[in-house]
This record gives structure tokens, C-alpha cells and sequence, in this order.
């Protein structure tokens, strides 16, 4: 059995950008303390949901240096370091540790994306040259290329790689990769309104959008199920979809630092090409916070 890098909610951050749309480093550090008080079991830094593809290289691996030193190993830092292009993958991967990140989080290629095999080959090269163990990210809507089951049992073989993150949606599909990998692969849930779903199949917890606003609850839904309190932690999984619902009402991470700045947080607008959000959905997304006591 594989070392579990983390159990229960990893944050998926957003990055807090100031006035003038460069990184709030300051604000950065706030919301990583809020996340620790909140009972969070890991943080990832510069994924999706921290608008990576918009970072510049340095702002992206300062973003980690800053997230490592400020945890200071309370919980894990996950970076995310994956790209289209394995060699900056590799790279980025390297630098990753040099700087303390505990794991990365490998997005699968995307725009050029590539074959079944092309994934092994990809994952393996960047797996290869790593000295922290790594999540790989399954999110087909985004890359437009699926880690199918039997490509993830032929990755989990890899002695550095500890996990995937679904966010494929499919539930079939994530029952059969937890069937095929059993515990060579501990899946964590990519989708804020799957968590109870894929822990019922053996999953391992959430990486998650959900707790940038609700960290303790997210934390309790995944903390209920492994006490065995399964029903408790049914009903705080339904309590939230409303909200989870108006959380990808347009594209994350737009919803999220909406939410996040109604809170009074102050984490900025999106970069380009995300933009705000349109009236009618923020009073939508207003509403749900309301509803379950964050506003």
C-alpha cells in the first residue's frame, strides 16, 4: 500500500490578485491561515482554481515558496506543476521541491492532448524525474483527453505517483479505476458535489473549491464518513449542493472569488480571459451563501 499524501479536503486555492491584477502575496498568506484554522487537511497551490494558466512562471513558483513557508508543514502543500509541454512539467515539478512543496498535482496535457499511451509516457517522463510523490488530475472537460481506468492502473504501478484527482464526473468510470487500482491509487474527488460518491467507493477525500468558503464544512463531510457517521456526513453533502451549484454557475474561478469577496476575503477579480460575473448570477450565488449562514 501506497503512502496516502493527504485524507479528507485538500483546498483547491484560488490566487488573490490586487487592484492592479498582480498576485496580493499578503492575502495570500491570510487566506492559507483561515484554511488552517478551518480544519483543512492540505492546501493546493496553483491549480485550476488558483488560475494557473495565467501565471507567469516566477509569480507561479513564488506562489509555492510563499504557500510552503507560510503552512510551514502544518499540513501538505500540493503545488500544481502539470502542463501540455512534459519538459516545463518536469521542470516545474523539480522546482517545486527544491522550493518545499510536499507533492504536485499533474494535469493531464491540454490542446495538443495526446493518446492513452502518450499519457503513460507523459506521466511517467515527469514521474520519473520526481523526488515528491504526485496526484495526477483527471479533468476531461478542461483538456479534452480522459485518463481511462486501465491507464490508470498502468500509472499507479509508478512508485511517486499516489493518487488521482477525478474530476471526470463519471461515476462509472471512477468505480472502475477504484476497482482496477485498489489502494496503489487513492482517488480523491475532483467535484465539490461528488465527495460523499467517490468516498463510498473507496475515495480518499476531496480537492476541493467548495472549502475556499466552507473549509470546515467540507472538512466534516469527508471527517463524518471516516467516523463511520455516514448519514451525517449524507446530509451536510446535500446542505451544500445549492451552493456548490452556484459555485460553478460560470466558470471557475470566477464564482468562487465572487463568493470570497462578498465574504469580505478582498482575493480581486479573475485575469483575463475570465472576467466577472454577470448580476442576475451573483445575486444567485449571494442567495446560497445566505442560505447556509456565509453571508
Amino acid at each position: 500500500m501506497k503512502q496516502t499524501i493527504f485524507t479528507g479536503v485538500a483546498t483547491a486555492l484560488v490566487t488573490p490578485m490586487g487592484p492592479d491584477g498582480s498576485v496580493n502575496y499578503q492575502k495570500l498568506d491570510e487566506i492559507l491561515e483561515q484554511q488552517i484554522a478551518g480544519g483543512v487537511d492540505a492546501v493546493v497551490i496553483c491549480g485550476t482554481t488558483g488560475e494557473a494558466p495565467t501565471l507567469e512562471d516566477k509569480e507561479h513558483l513564488d506562489c509555492i515558496s510563499r504557500a510552503v513557508q507560510t503552512v510551514a508543514g502544518r499540513i501538505p502543500v500540493i503545488a500544481g506543476t502539470g502542463s501540455n509541454n512534459t519538459a516545463h512539467a518536469i521542470m516545474m515539478s523539480r522546482e517545486a521541491k527544491t522550493l518545499g512543496a510536499d507533492a504536485v498535482l499533474l494535469v493531464t496535457p491540454y490542446y495538443n492532448k495526446t493518446s492513452q499511451i502518450g499519457l503513460v509516457r507523459h506521466f511517467t517522463a515527469i514521474a520519473d524525474s520526481l523526488e515528491i510523490p504526485a496526484i495526477l488530475y483527471n479533468v476531461p472537460s478542461r483538456t479534452g483527453v480522459n485518463i481511462a481506468p486501465k491507464t490508470a492502473k498502468a500509472l499507479a504501478a509508478h512508485p511517486m505517483i499516489r493518487g488521482i484527482k477525478e474530476a471526470s464526473g463519471n461515476i462509472s468510470q471512477i468505480a472502475e479505476t477504484a476497482m482496477l487500482c485498489g489502494d496503489e491509487l487513492p482517488v480523491y474527488s475532483g467535484n465539490d458535489d461528488q465527495i460523499v460518491p467517490v468516498l463510498s467507493l473507496g475515495g480518499k477525500g476531496v480537492i476541493s473549491v467548495l472549502s475556499n468558503v466552507a473549509p470546515r464544512p467540507t472538512h466534516d463531510i469527508c471527517g463524518l464518513w471516516f467516523e463511520g457517521k455516514t448519514q451525517e456526513s449524507l446530509a451536510l453533502q446535500m446542505k451544500y449542493l445549492p451552493l456548490v451549484k452556484a459555485l460553478f454557475s460560470d466558470v471557475n474561478p470566477m464564482p468562487v472569488k465572487a463568493a470570497m469577496n462578498l465574504m469580505g476575503m478582498q482575493v480581486g477579480d479573475c485575469r483575463l480571459p475570465l472576467t466577472t460575473l454577470s448580476e442576475e448570477t451573483l445575486a444567485g450565488l449571494k442567495a446560497e451563501l445566505a442560505a447556509v449562514g456565509l453571508l
